[in-house]
């Protein structure tokens, strides 16, 4: 019998996880990654497209896993899906895998807010500054005041998170609604003032580079999916959403049409604002040093005030991304430990608040050691191709689970069943192929990465049979929940 404080409570409103949805997929991406995919397609009209077919993917991976949401609405996500489909070790590995890359991208969004903030204030200061050898390779290490501001950033981030879902689902309900006023200055301000802005820069393409064929609509699309990632987000959180068996669908599907239409409309802004050349030559690894395309483009209607305006949209969207983050991603180790399957502190809930602050806080500090040490940079450049292993295996979990649990309450079917999820699988499997033969290196430490879990698994397996416990089969109840 479940008392009180074992229970997670359901605070989440349909709002509240839908700002979840749109604020965490909302991050820098959409305002740099236009210009990589400028030089690699050359037209406007390409790089329209590849943002198109990459929300296309994505609304059907929402789709899927709207179904898996409804079925299982527990804290977790993926890894409730992955146990119930493929079992205990599968569902232990991506747990794993999210807390130590997943962990990276915690690192990156600190160190992203402490970069954007030295735009507006001067944060040069270097206290210690080292550099090593590892494995053959120079590594340069530094602390200094950007490292302090990521590491309070996040901290203070994990507090709002400990004091209750309900209190971080309006923080992130805030911070979605200003991302998203900030992006309708941009674009208002660029139709109605921009001083360059013609529909005639859309149907430019002989100043650009050539146009790129199927191979590189391919990588351009790459560049699209990694600014839609966040949708998976939600799922983890599915335990504290009221009425998850509607509202997790819902959020997820308006979510990510709410995102396309956004993305689109602002590359259409870009495109209106500036030619192609100019696009193309924004901030990139060809062009470090160049302002970004969202920068260019609202300088056209600010001028000199552009830069400023621009770094403000990006520490809010940084910090909305770290906020969604640090709400979603400790429920999957939450579950974990709750399960027998991870350290037992982190299924801990903080009294009142029922929430898994030690989760929460553990996770954080994790992400903290990453932002000072610098190798956050590493680890998120894995997380495409680990991830896209457990999306494939996620979505594919659809058909596993309607022939594993067929009489189950499903309150939500995928729309387009079998394509839609058919699509997302083979397009994942698409990604893990095509990164292992450009990114063998990467993609082999991923691996690596993932199967360092395998002994730890093996731990906890065996102390759970010796204490006598069963482990929780597939569709039973894992925990309790209040309303």
């Amino acid at each position: 019998m479940s008392t009180p404080n074992s229970q997670l409570r359901r605070d989440l409103t349909l709002t509240d996880a839908t700002s979840l949805v749109i604020g965490t997929i909302i991050g820098t991406g959409i305002f740099l990654k236009t210009a990589v995919m400028a030089q690699q397609l050359g037209t406007p009209a390409l790089v329209l497209a590849a943002w198109g077919v990459a929300g296309l993917l994505s609304l059907a991976g929402a789709l899927t896993y709207a179904e898996l949401g409804a079925l299982l609405p527990r804290a977790g996500g993926e890894y409730v899906y992955l146990r119930a489909a493929w079992g205990d070790a599968l569902a232990f590995l991506y747990g794993w895998t999210r807390y130590i890359v997943g962990g990276g991208s915690v690192a990156a969004y600190g160190a992203a807010f402490a970069i954007f903030l030295s735009a507006l204030f001067p944060l040069n200061s270097v206290w210690v500054e080292r550099t090593f050898q590892l494995a053959g390779q120079p590594f340069h290490w530094q602390f200094g005041t950007r490292q302090v501001i990521a590491v309070a950033v996040i901290l203070c981030f994990a507090l709002v998170n400990c004091f209750g879902v309900a209190f971080g689902g309006r923080v992130q309900t805030i911070l979605t609604a200003a991302k998203l006023a900030v992006i309708g200055v941009i674009v208002g301000g660029i139709f109605l003032f921009s001083t360059s802005g013609s529909w005639t820069h859309l149907n430019a393409g002989a100043a650009a580079q050539s146009a790129g064929g199927l191979r590189e609509f391919g990588a351009a699309m790459l560049g699209a999916l990694w600014a839609f990632s966040g949708w998976h987000y939600l799922p983890m959180a599915a335990g504290e959403v009221r009425e998850p068996e509607r509202n997790v669908p819902r959020a997820l599907i308006v979510g990510i049409i709410v995102i396309l239409a956004v993305y689109w409309l602002l590359n259409l802004t870009y495109f209106y604002a500036l030619p192609i050349t100019e696009v193309a030559t924004a901030n990139s690894t060809k062009y470090p040093a160049a302002p970004s395309v969202a920068a260019k483009a609202a300088q056209t209607f600010l001028g000199a005030t552009a830069i400023a305006f621009v770094s403000l949209t990006f520490l809010i969207s940084t910090v909305g991304s770290l906020n969604g983050a640090l709400l979603s991603v400790a429920r999957v180790n939450f579950a974990m430990a709750r399960d027998g399957l991870f350290f037992a502190r982190f299924g801990r809930l903080k009294s009142g608040a029922q929430v898994p602050a030690w989760s929460v806080m553990l996770y954080s500090l994790w992400g903290c050691l990453l932002a000072v040490s610098g190798t956050f940079d590493q680890l998120t450049n894995l997380a495409v191709f680990s991830y896209s292993i457990f999306w494939m295996l996620t979505a594919s979990a659809v058909f596993v689970l309607r022939r594993k649990m067929p009489d189950a309450s499903r309150p939500y079917h995928v729309t387009g069943y079998p394509i839609v999820p058919g699509l997302f699988v083979l397009v994942s499997l698409w990604l893990i192929v095509n990164t292992l033969r450009t990114n063998p290196v990467e993609s082999l430490t991923a691996l690596i990465l993932m199967s360092l879990g395998l002994p730890l698994y093996a731990y906890f397996r065996h102390r759970k049979r010796a204490a006598g416990a069963s482990f929780i089969q597939p569709g039973e109840k894992q925990y309790e929940y209040s309303d």
